[in-house]
């Protein structure tokens, strides 16, 4: 992923997420990683985030002979985690609370900021795109990232729809839309094409849709943004991580725990459903991002 501190990058597939004949297949791949990871014969492994059985269990399967993990609380010990511990009671962010696992190597203090490294050739790709485009000349390149996977913490199309109204009346910026590729239809990795598909067939300038199907092509296209506007979602920390002011709405998760961390942002919730969050709100927070600027 283009980043200096990290060397390899070992990736598993939940059972859950096929249909039920390509469950073995994934069983086998997961297999065969955890085979790989066990053969480097690492001395630590950590267990990232709250605890689940599953991360304790694949944190044990690394073969490590340190393992670093939180327990649920009443929980007296644990048979995967040799160094375990329990998660702070006052309310931490996200970024701190893994952080805090490393205290148990004698590593202590803040977190730093979040850190992705954009490839200079996808970064070519998405320039070239948007020079071929009418209205590339605006003074703002504002981001539209409209996926989210929590159903709650979707913002409707027809919202985004008049957003992008609005900007093209106000400010002097092209819209970049992003989201998540494939179908709604797909119970194991719903996607959002039909959405991005509405909200183009709306609006004939000032956007340009890239439908980004690997995560260095997202990283590269959030990277050229001045503004990102976006749900709750791995795009929104990956804004945070290229520190790009992002305006984010928000429906059922906790803000205290997973904010954007390490940049400026505006989050904006009414009640349990992002679909609360009203076109105005979001316009007054965008321009509140660009007195910023």
């Amino acid at each position: 992923m283009n980043n200096p501190d990290i060397d390899e990058v070992y990736i598993y597939e939940k059972a859950k997420h096929v249909p039920e004949k390509s469950k073995l297949p994934v069983w086998w791949n997961n297999f065969k990683v955890l085979k790989k990871i066990r053969n480097e014969k690492y001395d630590v492994a950590i267990g990232c985030g709250s605890y689940s059985p599953r991360l304790a269990r694949y944190t044990f399967l690394t073969g490590a002979k340190t393992r670093i993990g939180y327990l649920q609380k009443g929980m007296k010990k644990s048979k995967f985690y040799n160094i375990p511990l329990y998660e702070p009671e006052v309310p931490l962010h996200e970024v701190e609370r893994v952080f805090n696992l490393l205290s148990q190597l004698g590593i202590n203090g803040s977190p730093s900021s979040l850190k992705v490294f954009p490839s200079e050739d996808e970064v070519k790709k998405v320039r070239d795109l948007l020079d071929s485009s009418s209205g590339n000349n605006k003074k703002y390149l504002i981001a539209f990232h409209i996926s989210s996977r929590r159903p709650e913490n979707r913002w409707p199309a027809d919202s985004f729809i008049e957003l992008a109204r609005l900007i093209a009346i106000r400010y002097d910026a092209s819209i970049l839309l992003l989201w998540s590729p494939g179908s709604e239809k797909n119970p194991y990795h719903p996607g959002d094409d039909e959405k991005a598909e509405i909200i183009i067939n709306s609006m004939k300038t000032n956007m340009v849709a890239y439908k980004t199907t690997q995560l260095k092509e997202l990283i590269a296209a959030l990277s050229l943004a001045d503004i990102v506007v976006c749900c709750d979602g791995g795009a929104m920390h990956i804004a945070a991580a290229l520190k790009k002011p992002i305006v984010t709405i928000w429906g059922f998760t906790n803000p205290d725990r997973w904010r954007p961390w390490g940049t400026s942002y505006i989050i904006l919730k009414n009640g349990m459903d992002a679909s609360m969050v009203s076109v105005n709100d979001v316009i007054a927070a965008i321009d509140a991002m660009r007195a910023e600027l």
